[in-house]
C-alpha cells in the first residue's frame, strides 16, 4: 500500500514537471479563484444563516435613562430658578470632574434647549453614581441649593446697581442699540473697544437725563434717541468745541504726548476751508452721530497713550478713562494714582460721579451681547 502511494506521488509530479509554465500558472491560478469563491460563498450562507448576528441586550442603565422627565420651560422666572439650578449643580460637579463641568456649561451656552443642561447632568450622574464622589456630589448640591433658596430674591429683578433702576436706563438701552453700527463703525475708525465708547456715551446721557429730566421724559424717552447738545458741548456725547480742535491737533502732531499714530492722521480731514462750521454739522447731527463717537473714541485713545508713554498703563482702568474723557485733556496729569471721579451726577436721592458710572456699565454685564469686554481695549496694545 506504501508503495502504491509513493508511486502515485511520483507519477503526479512526474505529470506535473511535463506541463508548460503557462500551464503550471494557469492552474495555480484556477485553484486560487476556486478557493476564493469558496470562501466567499461560505461567508454569505453564514450571514443569511444569522450566525454572525450580535442580538444585543439590554442596558444595565435602560430603566435609569428612561426614567429622566424631559420638560420644556417657558415662563421667564421658571427659566431663571432652572438656570440657577444649573449652575449650582455644575458648580458642584466642578469640585469633583471640571473637565465635565467645563463641557455641560460651555454646552449649555450654545444651547437653544431650556432643559439641555438638565438632561446633560441627569446623563453624567449616572456614571457619577458608580464613583464613590457620587454621595459627595449630591450633598455638595443639596447644601448650595439651601443656601440659594434661604437668600433667593423676589421676582421684581432689581438692578444691583441702583442708577439702573432708573426709568432713564431701559429708554437709553434701547436708544444706544439704534446706534450699534455707527459705536462700532467709530470703534474700528480709532482702535478703541466700542465698550469704552457706550460708556462715555452712558455718562453723558445719564448726566442729561437727569439734569433735564421732564424735558427729556417728555420729548426724547418716547421716541428713544439720544440727546444732542449744541450750546456748551456739542453731540450725544458732549465734546466741547476746543476739546474736539485739540484732537485733531494730536491727530496730526507726531511730537505730541497724545499722538495716535500715522494710521490715524487722517480720520478727521476736513472736506472745506470752513472748519468751525464743519466740526459743528459733524457733532450736532441729530440723524447720524457717527463723529461724536469718532471724538471720544479719539479723546479715550489719545488720554490711554499719553500716561502710556508716562509709564502709566491706564489702559484697562475703565474708570480712569471715563473720568478724564469727562475732565479733559487739560486735567490729563499722569501719575502713579489716578482718581476715579469727574462731573457729579443725581440719580434718585443718590449722588454718583461720571467715571463711577462708566465703570458700572462697563462691568455690569448690560449690552454684553452687542458690545462685548474684549481681549484687548485698545488696537495697539
Amino acid at each position: 500500500m506504501q508503495v502504491s502511494e509513493n508511486q502515485e506521488r511520483k507519477s503526479l509530479w512526474g505529470a506535473w514537471k511535463t506541463f508548460k509554465i503557462r500551464t503550471r500558472i494557469f492552474i495555480v491560478l484556477t485553484m486560487a479563484f476556486a478557493l476564493a469563491g469558496a470562501a466567499i460563498i461560505g461567508a454569505w450562507g453564514v450571514y443569511k444563516l444569522g450566525l454572525t448576528n450580535n442580538r444585543g441586550a439590554v442596558d444595565e442603565n435602560n430603566r435609569y435613562l428612561a426614567d429622566y422627565k424631559q420638560h420644556s420651560l417657558t415662563d421667564s422666572a421658571d427659566i431663571r430658578q432652572n438656570d440657577m439650578r444649573n449652575y449650582i449643580q455644575i458648580a458642584a460637579l466642578n469640585k469633583f470632574f471640571p473637565m465635565n463641568a467645563e463641557k455641560i456649561l460651555e454646552a449649555k451656552n450654545f444651547s437653544k434647549r431650556s432643559d439641555a443642561a438638565d438632561h446633560m447632568l441627569y446623563a453624567a450622574k449616572m456614571y457619577l453614581d458608580e464613583t464613590d464622589k457620587g454621595a459627595q456630589y449630591e450633598k455638595m448640591c443639596n447644601e448650595l441649593m439651601q443656601v440659594y433658596d434661604r437668600y433667593a430674591g423676589t421676582s421684581d429683578r432689581e438692578n444691583l446697581i441702583p442708577w439702573m433702576n432708573d426709568s432713564a436706563w431701559p429708554v437709553l438701552k434701547q436708544a444706544i442699540l439704534k446706534d450699534k453700527e455707527a459705536i462700532l463703525d467709530a470703534a474700528r475708525i480709532t482702535g478703541v473697544e466700542p465698550r469704552l465708547i457706550v460708556g462715555c456715551l452712558i455718562g453723558e446721557q445719564i448726566r442729561l437725563f437727569n439734569t433735564h429730566r421732564e424735558m427729556y421724559k417728555k420729548y426724547l424717552g418716547p421716541v428713544k434717541v439720544l440727546s444732542v447738545q449744541s450750546q456748551f458741548s456739542f453731540g450725544v456725547t458732549g465734546v466741547k468745541d476746543y476739546t474736539a480742535m485739540l484732537v485733531e491737533q494730536h491727530l496730526k502732531d507726531t511730537t505730541s504726548p497724545f499722538y495716535m499714530g500715522k494710521a490715524y492722521e487722517h480720520i478727521l480731514d476736513f472736506e472745506t476751508e470752513d472748519h468751525a462750521t464743519e466740526r459743528a454739522n459733524r457733532l450736532i447731527n441729530y440723524r447720524n452721530h457717527l463723529y461724536s463717537y469718532i471724538y471720544a473714541g479719539c479723546i479715550v485713545h489719545q488720554t490711554m497713550l499719553q500716561w502710556r508713554r508716562a509709564g502709566y498703563d491706564i489702559s484697562e482702568r475703565p474708570d480712569i478713562l471715563f473720568t478724564l474723557f469727562n475732565l479733559g485733556f487739560e486735567v490729563s496729569k499722569p501719575n502713579p494714582e489716578p482718581k476715579c471721579g469727574g462731573s457729579r451726577i443725581h440719580v434718585g436721592d443718590r449722588e454718583y460721579t461720571f467715571g463711577v458710572i462708566g465703570n458700572d456699565f462697563y462691568y455690569s454685564g448690560e449690552l454684553a451681547e452687542d458690545f462685548p469686554i474684549q481681549e484687548k481695549s485698545f488696537a495697539d496694545d
